[in-house]
């Protein structure tokens, strides 16, 4: 899918503040952040959603680089929130595969 949004992104074609990067991954910061630290997690390889996941690795890649962003924003230790939507009923509203790192401030249960 090349007009995806994210995908425009990870191929540096829409601007984007980047956080930190793998081989397979990127994160970068939210334009409309939710918490005082709000970045999201990318597959680099176009994954429409949680569902399409085509190999761990990659999850395991995204959470990785998880954890890094949130050592690097001072959230680690804490605490940050770590979700990932899939389909409208999930509250996806960006056709590919993202994790959102929330923190920064206490994040009650329910989110919001």
């Amino acid at each position: 899918m090349t007009d995806c949004l994210f995908c425009r992104i990870a191929r540096g074609e829409i601007p984007a503040t980047i956080v930190a990067e793998s081989p397979r991954c990127l994160a970068f910061r939210d334009i409309a952040p939710q918490a005082p630290v709000h970045v999201l997690v990318i597959p680099r390889a176009h994954q429409g959603s949680l569902n399409d996941l085509v190999d761990a690795a990659t999850f395991g890649e995204m959470g990785a680089l998880a954890q890094e962003v949130a050592r690097r924003e001072g959230v680690s230790d804490s605490g940050y929130r770590c979700v990932v939507n899939t389909g409208a009923d999930g509250g996806q509203t960006v056709g590919h595969l993202h994790l959102h790192v929330l923190g920064g401030r206490p994040l009650g249960w329910p989110p919001g």
